[in-house]
Parts: C-alpha cells; structure tokens; sequence
C-alpha cells in the first residue's frame, strides 16, 4: 500500500487524509499544533466559547456535490443541526437600520421602503442576488479533468450567473454603494466586506446563506474539525499533533518525505502540504519553486489584499437589543495608521454552546490588512499587550454607549490580532482567506503540483481565490484525485 503523508491538519489537511484512505493509500497528517482545525477553530475562556471561523458554512444544501464532500468527510450530515439565523446583516445609521434577510422578498420591501427613490436598483440588487443562488462550488474533480459534459452540465446548474458577472464582476463594492442614493443603503453595500472586493463576491456570499445553502452547523467550528478527525481516525488514518513539519524532502527532484522540526525523518510515497503558501514556499521547500503567479501576488500588495481582523469576545449579560451581525456607528477612534467611526459584532445567541449562567458570548470586530498587520508586527511585545488591551476596552466603551443597557453586563473573555493567526496558522500577514478578487483583475489561482517537484500535490486554501472552507475541503480530494490520475486508477472516491 502506497503511503501519504499531509503536512497541515486544518480542513484541507483532514480532508486530503479521508479521501487518501478512501482512495487506499495509507495516510498520516502531520500538524504542528496541540488539536487539528487549523483557522476553523474555537477556544474556551472563563468556561465560555469563543468561536473563529464559521460565520457560513457553504455547501450545507442536500443534493450538490459540495454537500457530498462535506458529508463524505463527516463535518455534516442529514442529522445536522442549524443555527436559527435568519438574517446574512445588519447596518445602522442615525438610528435606522437595514437587514439582508435569508428572505429575499423581505429584503426588498424593507430597502424600498427606506429609500424609494433607490426601488430600481433594489430589484436590481435582489434579482442578481436571485440569480447568484446558482452559484456552486465545483466539486466533483479538478477542472482540468472535466470533460465537455462537465462544463455542459456547470452552465446549465448555473446559467443566470453570468448575467451577475456582466452587472457586477468589473465594479467593486465601493462603486456598487455610488449606485444608491440612500445613505443607509450605501453602508449596507459596503460594509461587510472590504470595499475593494469585486461586488459579485457579495452577492454570491449573501446568495449562499439566502438560497439555504450556507447555514451554520451547532456545535461550532472545532466541533466540525474534530468530526473530521475522528472520521480519518475511523478509517485507519494517523494524527500527529504537536509535530511540526520543518522540510519537504526532495530527492533528485522527488519528494520523498518529511523532516519534523525535532529532527525526525518520515517517508512516503506522495508529499500534500496543506499549509499557507507563505510557509510552504518561506520554510518548508526552496523558494525558488514558488510559482510566478504567486510570487507576483506578494509583490504587489495593492493589486491581491488580504482580509484579518482585530477581534474581542465579551460575555453579555442578559441579550442584545438586535440580534445577528450588526454595523454601527462610534465615536472616530484611531487604530494604528487608521481611522474608524463603524464597529460591528456579532451575537452567538443561536448556539447553547456559547450561553451559560444568563449569559451569552457576543464577538466585536474590525476588519484588518496589509498596513495593519505591519502596524501590529511592528510594536514591541510590551506595546503589543497594551495595544490590544488599549482597543478592546476601546471596543467596550462603545458597545455600552450604543447600548447604554450594557454598562456594567460586558465582561471581557479574549483579544486577536493578524499576528494571532500567523502564530497559529502561519497565515500570511494574518489573513484567514486567500488574496481578496478586485475588478480587472484575475482571480487567483494555481495548479495542484509545482514545477520542479514530483509527487507532491497541493491543497489548501490558497489554492484558489478566495480560499475559505470550501476551497480548502475540495483542493483536499483533488490532491488526492490527482495521484489517482497519475498511477492511472480510477479517480471517483466516495
């Protein structure tokens, strides 16, 4: 039996080891940290939940392919249960608020009756949205193994999105805002996402949760994780935490193994790193392997962002007066070379897992990137502890004056920052998806092997824009798909 070896356990590293095993191989997932997940993580605090990761989880409707790799993996099944959420946000100006609704048709009425004078560009936004509900992930094999078939049935499963892309692929969300008059309605189209986004990025996102295909499974992010490994475990997979993958070994041009970072040596017959690009190509292999895509991306900053925050979880006692997650205005604060007069969280209050005692974990947020990840790793240690410390009771203060209820009810449980995730995950400048899509430029993407390197194939998210769980799951069993094609064996797993 030929053996795999996966250096990562996040969800790619989970998924590439199942679908080994299911394909026959004999597979081992190294990861260098105490509990597999990678960024799809929680943590307990003062004996309360803090969740990382899912806000959606796409792929959660019965009957599409992506579903299947879900339930082949055991993160969800037909027993799962879903968070109650009925709303994908919610923005507030000068004491008015406006929500995207899961209900469409609710949406629209809410929005036309804040700003008529935007009611053609509303049904605009909401037909396109409409449309955007046949956007799905494809998952059955790598495009490059899809037939004529293929590509036939994807654009009959999809046939209206290219009507999204022709209205909005080339403007970003900044630009999509300049199309309503209403002040509200503008942050509405802005604000959950970085306004240098391509806006069809939006209307996907919001079309995913609305369509039923991205709800929120109990039990939070680790929970799913730990699903997984149990499920590798299940099939005669090995867990390696705690071990940290210092090198890929190459040989005469062929990966052959892997060195730990304690000095161990582990063979195989096939190398799948499952780890952030930055590492991949910074530690474990010759940079001079990196892809010219990818060094290109790393090159220009301003032409591939990437998305972080700086984030702190309180304990609420009693409930918040509006539920979800929420965009409001504060008092203009400065945090390193910016300034902001917006705040949002996000309320945990679907989930038994983050209530106790009367009270429940709620999560304030502010959206981070490349200047503000230099701004962190810049501080000294000391600076750093007291910055964090210095915006959290920041954020406090400004939740307890929009909700003056609150005084006294918020406790602190825990304070993120970029660096938290490139300390854990070794995350490029701390982001937790792939490089960000802006118009006129092309949505990144790289082939499953690197020139130069036989035997290894990649996974992971930063396989392709814009990364997140459902990348990362199927880059996963295309990896493994790929050394089927290459021994010649049949590449349907399940």
């Amino acid at each position: 039996m030929k053996k795999i070896i996966v250096a990562g356990g996040g969800i790619a590293g989970l998924t590439t080891g199942i679908y080994a095993r299911l394909a026959g191989y004999e597979a081992e997932i190294y990861e260098k940290n105490p509990v597999v997940g990678g960024e799809c993580m929680g943590w307990n605090r003062n004996g309360y939940h803090i969740d990382n990761c899912i806000h959606w989880l796409t792929g959660t409707k019965p009957d599409t392919s992506l579903y299947n790799v879900w339930k082949t993996v055991g993160a969800i099944d037909e027993n799962t249960k879903y968070g109650d959420i009925t709303e994908f946000y919610t923005c507030e100006l000068n004491g008015q608020t406006a929500t995207l609704w899961h209900d469409l048709e609710k949406t629209r009425k809410e929005l036309i009756q804040i700003s008529p004078e935007d009611e053609e560009e509303i049904n605009k936004f909401i037909e396109h949205v409409e449309y955007a509900k046949q956007c799905l992930i494809p998952s059955e094999k790598p495009m490059e193994m899809m037939g004529i078939k293929d590509y036939i049935d994807m654009g009959k499963e999809m046939a209206d999105m290219p009507k999204v892309m022709k209205e909005y692929g080339k403007i970003n969300l900044s630009q999509l805002a300049d199309r309503f008059k209403n002040p509200l309605i503008k942050m509405l189209m802005s604000e959950y996402m970085p306004k240098e986004y391509v806006a069809y990025s939006f209307l996907v996102s919001y079309a995913t949760m609305a369509s039923g295909n991205g709800n929120v499974p109990l039990g939070g992010s680790l929970a799913m994780s730990l699903r997984m490994r149990d499920k590798f475990v299940s099939l005669g997979g090995k867990v390696f935490t705690g071990k940290a993958v210092e090198e890929i070994i190459i040989e005469n041009g062929t990966a052959t193994g892997i060195k730990l970072e304690d000095g161990s040596i582990h063979k195989a017959d096939y190398i799948i790193p499952t780890v952030d690009f930055n590492v991949l190509f910074n530690k474990l292999v010759d940079k001079k392997y990196m892809p010219a895509e990818l060094k290109d991306a790393y090159a220009d900053e301003k032409a591939y962002p990437v998305t972080s925050g700086f984030q702190a979880a309180f304990t609420v006692k009693g409930s918040m007066p509006i539920r979800g997650t929420v965009l409001f205005p504060c008092d203009e604060f400065r945090m390193g070379n910016k300034t902001y007069d917006r705040l949002s969280y996000k309320v945990y209050d679907y989930d038994e897992l983050f209530k106790k005692d009367g009270k429940t974990v709620i999560q304030a947020h502010i959206v981070q990137d490349h200047e503000d990840y230099y701004f962190w790793k810049g501080l000294s240690a000391e600076e750093y502890k007291t910055k964090k410390a210095e915006y959290a009771e920041m954020m406090k203060e400004q939740l307890e004056k929009r909700f003056p209820e609150l005084k006294g009810n918020l406790e602190l449980l825990d304070v993120w920052t970029p660096l938290t995730y490139e300390r854990y995950c070794g995350a490029y400048h701390g982001a937790y998806m792939s490089f960000v899509t802006t118009p006129g430029r092309k949505s990144f993407k790289t082939k499953g092997t690197v020139k130069g390197i036989k035997n290894m194939y990649l996974a992971g998210q930063w396989t392709m824009a814009p990364g997140g769980l459902p990348v990362a799951a199927v880059s996963g069993k295309f990896a493994v798909q790929r050394i089927l094609k290459s021994e010649h064996k049949d590449i349907k797993v399940d």
